[in-house]
């Protein structure tokens, strides 16, 4: 008690919250406006003021909203902070103590001896099972071998077709004409005096023939950049790679004949003169003048 006046002393707050709330009540300011100014949850400022620090994230998340709460409320943002810390138990790190190293107890360790009969025995285990893979001991493997060398008996060895028959070239199925871009490139198809499309195929990007469409050619600088197919049927490039091509058809007959294109057919061979034939006439030489 205050001798001169009477009255009981009033003691300042202990802990931070306490304090903090105390400024706060003396500017007439609400939690909901300490929350507004620091972005600080409301229910983080109900725990500061409460001192509860169960309800309280992390030490440094807990720190930086009191050091904001004091800078709204005019105190001493660095020492509440530093006090705060302290109560929340972080003011000093945690300190670990290493664990001293135990050595194995030798009496646990095998061997030397007895690593290297284990390593005998995995060498001499792993060359018996090669050799009985191989066939070795019982001797499987060589007829294995030659039953596989030899063909069977009682059946007709296959007769290899002749080289000179090639089989005929599978027709491809016939379908819609699509061209699709490997790489950009620009490209225009007219029908007659009608230009079907003209534009810069993108990467991935498709187009087809219109079904309708007599006779379409294409012009395009890049023909190795597209793939055409003709339904399931892919065509070889219509030009050189960087060539111009121009009035190439993009009819689906005239594609498809990329596939197998026309040899030259050899000329007939002479046929052999047969006993009986008569002799060729040959034309008189011209007489020698002496």
């Amino acid at each position: 008690m205050n001798d001169t006046t009477g009255e009981f002393a009033v003691e300042a707050p202990f802990t931070v919250g306490a304090r903090l709330a105390e400024a706060r009540k003396a500017h007439a300011l609400d939690l909901a406006d300490i929350a507004a100014r620091t972005r600080v949850p409301l229910r983080h400022l109900e725990a500061i003021e409460a001192g509860d620090i169960a309800a309280l994230p992390a030490v440094p998340y807990s720190v930086g909203f009191v050091r904001a709460f004091a800078q709204i409320v005019g105190l001493d943002a660095n020492a509440l902070a530093r006090e705060f810390r302290e109560e929340m138990g972080g003011g000093q790190p945690e300190r670990i103590i290493p664990e001293p190293f135990e050595p194995a107890d030798p009496a646990r360790v095998p061997s030397r001896f007895l690593v290297t009969v284990a390593i005998v025995v995995a060498i001499v285990l792993g060359g018996a099972y090669a050799l009985w893979r191989s066939g070795a001991f019982t001797g499987s493997g060589d007829e294995e071998r030659v039953a596989s060398a030899t063909p069977a008996q009682g059946l007709p060895e296959p007769t290899p077709p002749p080289a000179s028959i090639a089989p005929p070239a599978p027709t491809p199925s016939s379908g819609p004409v699509v061209l699709t871009a490997l790489e950009p490139v620009w490209l225009r198809v007219s029908d007659g005096g009608t230009r079907l499309i003209e534009k810069q195929l993108n990467v991935g990007e498709t187009w087809e023939v219109p079904a309708t469409a007599a006779d379409p050619r294409i012009l395009t600088g890049r023909p190795q950049a597209l793939r055409v197919t003709v339904g399931s049927a892919v065509i070889p490039p219509l030009g050189a790679p960087e060539r111009t091509i121009r009035d190439v058809s993009l009819k689906a007959d005239a594609l498809l004949a990329r596939l197998n294109p026309p040899t030259a057919s050899a000329a007939p061979a002479p046929a052999a003169a047969l006993p009986g034939d008569p002799a060729p006439v040959l034309p008189n030489p011209a007489p020698i003048n002496p």
